[in-house]
This record gives structure tokens, sequence and C-alpha cells, in this order.
């Protein structure tokens, strides 16, 4: 078996500590994932985690079809300018509304910023709190790819194309 190997020194005092790391997949069933205290020790110890990982990577694909799916099912803001009825209009725009060119310079639909309803300020922070959970779930799953255990990454690969499976046609029909 070949191990691509690097070396880190790193110098305290005069003395050089070296650390090494292996970057190579390997197929065991002893891996340290994600924290001290999920210590994989034995053949199911590593299916049970291979399970959780692969369950972790179906919610992260369903949560992004869920942002997704939240995005667009927002309902359409009314343009300020045309909410306004029309005698409120200036003389300027009713000259341009008899003008033949009044396609291009029509008014476009004014977009702002930041919700000015409750339920747009409800709906942004469901999306940021879900953003925020589908960040830290992809880090957590790219750090269990990166302890480089071949059915680790087994798991997260038929987890997302499970989670793509199964969440994607639910899109569709909305």
């Amino acid at each position: 078996m070949i191990h691509v190997c690097f070396d880190i020194a790193v110098i305290f005092g005069r003395t050089p500590y070296l650390f090494s790391a292996f970057m190579t997949f390997e197929v065991s069933s002893y891996v340290t994932l994600l924290f001290d205290c999920w210590n994989v020790n034995s053949p199911a110890g590593m299916l049970l985690s291979v399970l959780v990982v692969m369950l972790l990577t179906v919610f992260y694909e369903v949560l992004k079809v869920w942002r997704v799916w939240l995005s667009t099912s927002t309902p359409p803001r009314p343009s300020s300018y045309a909410a306004t009825p029309p005698s409120q209009h200036s003389d300027f725009t009713s000259v341009l509304q008899n003008s033949q060119s009044d396609a291009s310079l029509a008014p476009t639909e004014v977009h702002h910023f930041f919700p000015d309803n409750i339920d747009g300020w409800i709906r942004h922070g469901i999306q940021t709190l879900l953003h925020v959970l589908q960040v830290t779930l992809g880090y957590m799953l790219m750090l269990c790819v990166m302890t480089y255990n071949t059915w680790i990454f087994l798991g997260v690969i038929v987890g997302s194309t499970l989670g793509y499976f199964i969440s994607f046609p639910l899109l569709r029909q909305r």
C-alpha cells in the first residue's frame, strides 16, 4: 500500500516536533469522527457511523431543496409604483404612457433590500437559520470525508445520492 505523507515541523523553543498525516483512503473500522467521543472501534460501530453520516447527508440534501422551495414559494411583491392609483401619477407619467416607446421607459419593479412586513421578516429569519444549519452540516460532512475512511466517504456519497433522488422531485410538485 502506498501512503502519501506530509510532514509539518513545528519548532517550540529549540526542539522541532514532527507531525505526520496520511493522505490516502483506507478501509478500516477504526476512526475518530468529528469529536473525540465519536471513536469507532468495531465493524458494528463503523456500520452505525456510516448510517448516521448517510442520514446526515440525506438531511443536508433535503435542507438544500427546502431552502430553494421556501425562496421560490414566496408571493411576488407588488411594485410600489404600480400600486399607486393612476390619478396620483404625475403629468410626466401620463405623457410617457401615451408615447410609442412606453414599454422601454415603463417603471421597473422596485426591489427592497429588507422585508417590509412581519411575514417577510419571519421568512428571512427562517432562511437565515436554515442557511446556518446547511453550512454547519456541510462542513461537518466535509470533515467526516477528510478522515480518509473509505466507508465514511461512501456513506456520504450514497447519502447525497439518496437525498437528491428523494428531495428534488418534491421541488417540482409545488
